[in-house]
């Protein structure tokens, strides 16, 4: 028998699929410190996570018969590829899978941080009417400015498109696409926007720092669905402070669960705790093609 370790759950119908498969047998193991995952992963062929559990270099080094890692989602950054590389073990992601569903998750955040959705939210449940204070503004006609102009970049200029408003985009690589999206230096996107989202993966160092929140208009507002990491927490909140950013909407942070609560504390954040890919449709693609690069390499 072919033994697959699931670390972190598993869209249940992709995860039947799997389970009958000839000759597969899965184990369904979730919430496994290093140490645990230590224990656990000798004997088995592949091992299957999504953002919560770390595939390190001692939990490969442990499973000697691992020939497969894939994770359910998007970017590679718990998955330590180099230890995976030394051993020849094939390393996958499905980045395709969940792009529509952080695509609209980035959208909702969006619409929530001009609207002031979650300040309405908090204040009607602490039965205050708050209308005139809680006014906002559109998003038609403004300018949106995406850095990583991948497939979830893509996805949010299409929807961004649709509402009337000017997409600029920068990406380290220019991105060939039919879409009327004009790909600009970083710094031309920065002084451009009246957004600005990020869709990119975990850097070595912050893309938006000190420095480039100086760079950007008064009243920005920004969207991070990508990685802790990505935004310098600090600088953003001394951005916040000082009003030169409006209002942030942020899906992950250098820490998950957040140790500092500063910023998720703060009155003009939208906190949401990892939620970018957590919609049943894209989790169910997800395993789906976790099922079939399975299949694939181990039949």
């Amino acid at each position: 028998m072919t033994k697959i370790l699931i670390a972190d759950g598993m869209d249940k119908a992709a995860l039947e699929q799997l389970k009958a498969v000839p000759g597969f047998e899965v184990t369904v193991h979730k919430g496994m410190t290093e140490a645990e995952l230590v224990q656990t992963v000798p004997g088995y062929s592949a091992a299957v996570v999504r953002s919560a559990s770390r595939i390190t270099r001692p939990v490969i080094e442990a499973g000697q018969d691992l020939k497969v890692l894939v994770r359910a989602g998007i970017g590679l950054d718990n998955i330590d590829r180099d230890a995976a590389k030394e051993k020849g073990i094939f390393v996958a992601n499905t980045p395709a899978a969940t792009s529509i569903t952080v695509a609209e998750h980035t959208f909702g955040l969006m619409l929530g941080a001009v609207r002031n959705h979650w300040k309405a939210i908090l204040t009607m449940k602490a039965h205050q009417w708050e209308k005139k204070a809680l006014q906002g503004t559109e998003l038609y006609g403004k300018t949106l400015g995406i850095i990583g102009f991948g497939r979830i970049g893509q996805e949010v200029a299409k929807r961004a498109l649709a509402f009337g408003m000017t997409v600029v985009a920068y990406d380290v690589i220019p991105i060939q696409t039919d879409l009327p999206v004009k790909q600009i230096p970083l710094d031309g996107l920065l002084a451009a926007a009246d957004l600005v989202t990020l869709h990119v993966p975990k850097q070595a160092k912050p893309i938006l720092g000190q420095a480039e929140f100086a760079k950007m208009k008064d009243g920005i507002i920004i969207v991070n669905v990508a990685r802790g990491g990505v935004v310098d927490e600090k600088a953003l909140l001394a951005a916040l402070n000082a009003g030169k950013v409006r209002a942030a909407a942020l899906d992950v942070y250098d820490k998950e669960p957040p140790e500092d609560f500063s910023l998720v504390d703060h009155p003009n954040v939208i906190p949401i705790p990892h939620l970018g890919a957590a919609a049943a449709e894209g989790q169910q693609r997800a395993g789906l093609e976790v099922v079939r690069i399975l299949k694939e390499r181990l039949t």
